[in-house]
């Protein structure tokens, strides 16, 4: 009998283990990302590290225990993208920044696929517990109720127009918005709202939406604004991995200006002898694709970003590392980064002033304007949106209007 009985339960523990093991095949296996040495890059990826972000209590250092085969450390194993979708609890952001030319800005994702080496928002990634390195460009999260979340925040009656800036921190435009489309519909929300907006991006697919943003800007509801650094293709390639080429995002302000969309170039950000002498070379571009304004900001380095570009410069240009550190400093007081609100866009000194001295002569001689904020657009045809009360929605009751 007790031989009987151990046998039943030994046959349900095999099946229990079975059924969890073959549920377990099916889910898809966690990604292990490895830690490469700081000056090894990635094809396809800005960082070359996955370092800590600045919260984390335990810290890793690299160790090279001698059975990593040479051409693994030479050639890393490609990294997926893994995009996870989340229940954002707000969607507009407010900033107090005298050197912002926007009070209000939305961003639909979090981390950018795109993978600016140089990027300033890579530092926010340390707050999910992540690596402003990789991970930031390789953990996306959409925020999926950000059209929703939009449209109840547009239909409060305390609500006062402004004009809202998209993408300013990570790219509205990014790979992943193709298939998720939450920028599509966000824009969706704004048109019919007739609430204006201004747009910056790397990415051809904002080509997509010409005839949303077409239609606003008819109405001076809407403005774009195209990020392009340098026209060198090798270089571009390694600083921004996955954007649109400089050649392509050329295309793309003519496309829009020929749209009747208000197009700005970004030259940005100015790195000192790897961007920097391709600046007039951008403008003239940019103005023969018919963009109207022009703006620059000289690389910042805040946070993690800092020991993050290093790495990439040891990686990709160790001949002219200390040059751009050296110059960095010169125009940031003497250290790699001042976040003080007067100088950090610009810089400061001897070279800071014949950079800016460069830039309002290019504009200059190619017809362009720059400058400005978003105070041009028209927020007095604002519609407030009509939202459900969130009891009567979960109630299944219907609106009366």
């Amino acid at each position: 009998m007790q031989k009987a009985g151990f046998a039943l339960i030994y046959c349900i523990y095999v099946q229990y283990i079975s059924a969890a093991m073959s549920d377990y095949q099916k889910k898809p296996f966690p990604q292990v990302i490895q830690f490469q040495p700081a000056g090894v890059a990635r094809k396809g990826r800005g960082a070359t590290s996955n370092m800590q972000g600045r919260f984390e209590v335990a810290q890793r250092e690299e160790f090279d225990d001698g059975w990593a085969a040479e051409d693994e450390l030479d050639e890393p194993a490609a990294l997926r993208t893994i995009v996870t979708e989340e229940q954002a609890k707000s969607i507009l952001s407010r900033n107090a920044s005298p050197d912002l030319p926007f009070n209000v800005s939305l961003n639909p994702y979090r981390g950018c696929e795109h993978g600016c080496i140089y990027c300033f928002a890579r530092p926010t990634h340390s707050y999910l517990g992540l690596s402003p390195g990789l991970d930031f460009e390789s953990r996306i999260f959409a925020k999926v109720n950000a059209p929703e979340l939009l449209q109840r925040e547009l239909a409060r009656p305390s609500y006062v127009a402004e004009s809202i800036a998209l993408g300013i921190n990570t790219d509205a435009y990014q790979p992943c918005e193709r298939g998720l489309l939450l920028t599509r519909r966000i824009l969706q929300v704004l048109h019919d709202c007739e609430h204006p907006l201004a747009l910056i991006t790397k990415s051809s697919l904002i080509e997509r939406d010409i005839d949303l943003l077409a239609a606003m800007a008819a109405k001076r509801q809407a403005v774009a604004a195209v990020t392009i650094a340098t026209l060198d293709a090798t270089i571009a390639r390694t600083l921004e991995p996955r954007a649109a080429t400089p050649a392509r995002r050329l295309r793309t302000i003519r496309t829009l200006a020929e749209a009747g969309i208000p197009v700005s170039v970004s030259v940005a950000p100015m790195i000192p002898f790897i961007t920097e002498p391709d600046m007039e070379r951008v403008i003239e571009a940019a103005a023969e694709a018919g963009a109207v304004r022009a703006g620059y900001t000289v690389l910042r380095l805040p946070w993690e970003v800092n020991p993050l570009f290093k790495n990439w410069l040891q990686a990709h240009f160790p001949e002219r590392a200390n040059r751009v550190m050296n110059r960095i400093r010169e125009m940031r007081g003497g250290a790699d980064y001042d976040a003080d609100f007067a100088t950090r866009m610009r810089g400061e000194g001897v070279w800071a002033d014949l950079l800016r001295q460069r830039f309002e002569k290019a504009v200059l001689r190619f017809g362009m304007t720059h400058g400005g904020s978003f105070g041009t657009l028209d927020t007095s045809r604002f519609k407030r949106p009509y939202v459900q009360p969130e009891k009567d929605r979960l109630s299944g009751q219907m609106g009366l209007f």
